[in-house]
């Protein structure tokens, strides 16, 4: 009994390195899907000022949302988030579209808005970040 305890201990380690020594390719794409389903949920719960973490630091440096861009999330409920699949450009970039669904909670009024974003890996601190800022909510397609 104590001899197959061992057994079982240490395939169960054996599995658990195997695991931890990963291609780094796919830690990358599971990173990448990771944050894209984050980002996702973030956006559907109508929080921007956490979607805000997923910006590309130098974007929020350099381009902060203004404070009319950040009301405007307030003035509409987010009803859908339907994304395409994420297209790789390269290695360290990915670009994906999302129909954003939205009502004015106003006015009542439904429409849909196309968030065409870029997001770029950071070999660095090995993160994903969204470099073409958050859904532009204000334009009517």
């Amino acid at each position: 009994m104590h001899r197959h305890l061992i057994t079982c201990g240490l395939l169960l380690s054996t599995a658990l390195l195997g695991a931890c020594a990963t291609d780094p390719m796919r830690s990358k794409q599971k990173i990448l899907d990771d944050t894209l389903r984050s980002y996702a949920a973030t956006i559907r719960w109508g929080d921007v000022e956490q979607a805000q973490a997923f910006l590309d630091p130098k974007l929020r440096e350099e381009h902060p949302p203004s404070a009319l861009e950040l009301a405007r999330f307030k003035q509409v409920q987010i009803t859908a988030y339907n994304e395409q699949p994420p297209l790789p450009v390269s290695d360290n970039e990915v670009r994906q579209i999302v129909e954003i669904g939205l009502v004015n909670v106003n006015s009542q009024s439904a429409r849909s808005v196309i968030d065409r974003q870029v997001w770029k890996y950071d070999e660095q601190t090995k993160h994903w970040w969204l470099t073409t800022g958050l859904p532009d909510i204000s334009r009517h397609e």
